[in-house]
Order: C-alpha cells, then structure tokens, then sequence
C-alpha cells in the first residue's frame, strides 16, 4: 500500500516561507489583528505611556491579541499562552514573533478589568454595523460559574460556630490530658495540640468578626466576593452569577455583568443597560421566574419598556384554588375586589407595613367584606373565622402588567430559554468555560469573563458574515473599522502594501453624512 510520504526534517530549502506567506487569507487571526489595530486602546482605559528606563514594556495591543486568539481557542492560562508563542506559528505571526512571560500576560488582565470591558462594547458596535443586532427582543438570564475557592473554604455564621464549639471541647479535652500527663512526652504532646487548636480558633474568630462588620451573609476565603450558590435543585457551588443580556436576532450579547448575587435583584440595572446599549425603548425583555420582583418591575415598567417574566408557581391559599386570589376581579376605579361569587370586598383605605429583611419593607391595604361571613362556600375560599382577607401591595399594579404582557403573547416567551441560553451552552458546554480562572474579587473575574464575552462574539460575528465567504467579510470589516477609529490610511498601509485600493467618500441619501466606500481590487 502507498502512504503519502512527509518532507525530510533535514531538507534545506532554498525559498524559506515567511510568516506571511504561512498564514492563509481566510484565517481567522487576520481578523484578530485587524480587529485590535482598529481600536484606540488608550481612550478604552489601556496604559500605552510608560516612564523611560528599565525594560521597555509590551504594546496593550501586543497582549490583547494574544488573550483572544487565546480564549478563542480554548486557552486561557497565562503560561499556556506563554508556550503558544514560542510554538504556535499563527500566535507568532499575530503578535510578530514576541514572547511576553507568563507574569506579564497574567497582569495585563488582572490590571485592565474596565478596559476589557470596553473592547466586549466595541464587539457589539461591530454586531450593530453588520445590522447583525436586531434591537427588538432580547432575553436576560444568569449563570453560575465556579470560582477558585472550595466549599470547604467557605464560611457562613452557623458553620463557623459549629467548627468553634467543636474546637472548644476538644481544647478542654486537651487540657485535661496536660493536667493528667505523667511524662514529658505527653505533656508536649498535648501542648502543641492546645497551641494548633488555638491558633485555629483566632483563625475561626477573625472571619466571625469579619462576618459581623461586612453585614454579608457569608464569606469565601481564597476568593473573598465569591459566595455559595445553588447551581441547581440541591446541588451548591462556590461561585459568581454571571448575568448576561442576549439580542435575539443572532444570539449575541450585547451586555455582561459579573455578580455574587442570585437573579432577584438583577433585572432593572440589566435593561437599564440594554437600553443606552440600543439606544431605545423599544424592545421587549424576557425573563424567567427567577427575576419575578415587583420593585425590578417597576424599575423595567418605568423606563417605558415591555418585560415579559415568567410568573411562579403560587402556592393554594385557599383549601380550592378556585377561590385564589388570582381569581379576585380588581376595580381601579373603585378600589374594590370583586370574589367568584360576586361579593365586593373593600378597604378602609389604611397602609399597613410588611418587612421583608431589615431594609426592605412594603406598603399594602386589607380588602374584605362582612358576606364572607354568610357565604355558602366560605369553607372552599378561606379557614380565616372572620372571612377572607386580600392584600394588594404597592407592586401589585406591576405585577398585573406582567400577567396581562404574557397572556397577550405566551408564544414570546417561549423564546427566551433558546435565545439566552445559546451563548451560555456555547461557552460552558462546548468551550469548557465553566468556572472563573481568576482569584481575588469580582473585578478580576469580570477580566477573565470579558474575554470570554469577546471571543464569543466575534466568533459568531465570522461565523454569520462568513456565509457571504470570507474575503467579503474582510472587506465590510474594514469598511467598519476605518469608520470606528478614522484611522484608515495607516491600516491601509499595513494590510495592503501592495494591493490596489480606493477609498470614495460620497453622500448617503437623506443624510448629511458621508459614506465610505471601499474598492479593493482583491487578487
């Protein structure tokens, strides 16, 4: 049988192929370089001046480059980064050849959290110029991944007196024994047991005080904002919410925020964001029942835009669910509630508080009515021996709004889970994404979540635009770009030194503004 047979290691060739030459046109670190070279990096937040003296510093573009061709290729340690540019021929030709250490790459995201940020914003104005954003639904959703601290080292108050009583008893166990001890090997025995034990209780005393001067509920100690969770059903992990905002048109997020809290509170500042994103109040959110919160509703009414949450299951007040209070008919403008069977129930119009926590309290007014007393199916609407009593709080309204948004179309929220979930199962699932690299705090997470945002989204960029072939994407991505940094003769002369290329500034119909055109004659 015939093989197909390999060139010889040891053959020198007369032409060696340069780097250039090894890259293929359609390769995606072209994009990459194109995509960073376009950005002003020092108006995004990178330092690009540094003091004289010393060894020079890498270019932030240097290092960027290097971090997305890294996420978007499933490597993310900075010392496997390290490795790839001394081995990787397409990481040497992004970066031209350099090879920072594995401390340098690790800095440059630990340091640049905000500005990593802005380079996820840039991704999604570029989604906007490729018309792939549509702007008209978008879904809301978190999700959990695990952070650089175990559950063993996680503590909340309860935990903590548990591990300081046990420690207590066996310190006085301990004791006992130093008093017993006979011989001088017991009794330095016992002494560094009591010695290891104390230390341990300061060490247990230190996060209780910690715990008490915070107020948080608890405390992680390699990765002190990160906090347990409930990934699903019984099953915790230590670890941040990630809450992400998806457009619905191609699955591509357009917002992320990283978060050591559960999904309740989340929604208002999420399509706060959406809406200086896109710029209108036009759009409908979707959300699932973890979000179902009348202040956030509130805060999502009042902006002008339509939330469809999906509503929880209830739990029966009444001994048959006929008689809920979902099933009650509210007049407005009477302030009445009307029951099944046709009795009005009214208010004396007083406000009665309900806490909720320490900070948080509501206002709601009683509803009721003496027939209740007289009513041949009391016994199937309320136990209550002075008739059934209907509350209806100051986020009632907002709740009201909800059920009306999402039985006016149950078919759109339908959507939501294959909308939002994409980017999530593409991440965790195919990529393995599925926990922060980082320690030390929220900021530095968000680093290392931003660059998964990034990679994402331009990968789905390449991917939607590269049904009209590659060379066509390239093109439009320069077009885009030259109009985002107006920049476009020094990337002119950096990607076609040598190539035909006309730039035409002409009208746009209805507009005072001017078009870029570009003519690129390509081989």
């Amino acid at each position: 049988m015939r093989f197909i047979i390999g060139k010889d290691r040891k053959q020198s060739a007369l032409f060696p192929v340069s780097l250039e030459e090894s890259i293929g046109v359609e390769n995606e670190v072209r994009a990459i370089d194109l995509f960073v070279n376009s950005l002003d990096l020092e108006k995004m937040g990178f330092k690009v001046c540094f003091p004289e003296g010393g060894r020079p510093a890498y270019h932030p573009a240097v290092l960027l480059k290097l971090f997305i061709y890294g996420y978007l290729n499933r490597i993310r340690s900075s010392r496997n980064l390290e490795k790839e540019c001394r081995r990787n021929i397409e990481m040497m030709w992004l970066i031209e050849e350099l090879s920072p250490d594995h401390n340098t790459i690790a800095n440059f995201r630990k340091d640049n959290p905000d500005a990593i940020k802005r380079v996820f914003r840039a991704t999604v104005q570029l989604a906007k110029n490729f018309n792939l954003i549509g702007g008209k639904i978008i879904a809301g959703d978190g999700t959990k991944l695990r952070a650089q601290n175990s559950k063993k080292n996680n503590f909340n108050t309860k935990k903590i007196d548990r591990h300081l009583q046990y420690i207590d008893h066996k310190l006085e166990q301990y004791t006992k024994d130093l008093a017993s001890a006979d011989g001088e090997v017991e009794r330095e025995e016992a002494q560094k047991n009591i010695k290891l034990h104390s230390s341990r209780k300061e060490g247990y005393e230190k996060l209780q005080q910690q715990l008490k001067e915070t107020g948080e509920p608890q405390i992680s100690a390699s990765d002190p904002e990160s906090r347990q969770m409930v990934i699903r059903g019984n099953t915790t992990e230590v670890a941040y919410n990630v809450q992400s905002t998806v457009d619905a048109k191609h699955c591509i997020p357009i917002d992320y925020e990283v978060t050591n809290q559960n999904d309740k509170k989340a929604m208002g500042a999420m399509v706060r964001r959406a809406k200086s994103i896109l710029g209108t109040t036009d759009f409908t959110a979707l959300f699932d029942k973890g979000y179902y919160t009348g202040s956030e509703l509130g805060i999502v009414q009042g902006l002008g835009i339509k939330a469809l949450v999906a509503i929880p299951d209830q739990a029966s007040t009444a001994p048959d669910c006929n008689y809920n209070v979902q099933n009650f008919t509210y007049d407005q403008q009477n302030d009445t509630y009307t029951c099944p069977e046709g009795y009005q129930l009214t208010t004396n119009g007083k406000l009665y508080l309900k806490y909720r926590g320490t900070s948080n309290q509501t206002e709601f007014k009683q509803y009721r009515t003496k027939a209740c007393k007289s009513c041949p199916v009391k016994n199937l609407c309320t136990k209550a021996k002075n008739g059934k009593v209907v509350e209806r709080n100051t986020f009632t309204p907002m709740y009201e709004q909800n059920r009306k948004n999402v039985e006016e179309d149950p078919e759109l929220y339908l959507r939501r889970q294959a909308i939002v979930e994409h980017p999530f199962g593409t991440i965790k699932r195919q990529w393995g994404f599925d926990h922060i690299l980082s320690k030390k705090g929220k900021k530095r997470a968000s680093a290392d979540v931003g660059f998964i945002f990034i990679a994402y989204n331009l990968k789905r960029i390449l991917c939607l635009m590269g049904k009209k072939g590659f060379r066509e994407v390239y093109a439009q991505l320069v077009i885009c770009l030259f109009i985002l940094k107006e920049t476009y003769k020094a990337i002119l002369t950096t990607f076609y030194p040598t190539d035909p290329v006309n730039l035409i500034f002409c009208p746009d119909p209805g507009s005072n503004l001017k078009r870029l055109i570009l003519v690129h004659n390509w081989r």
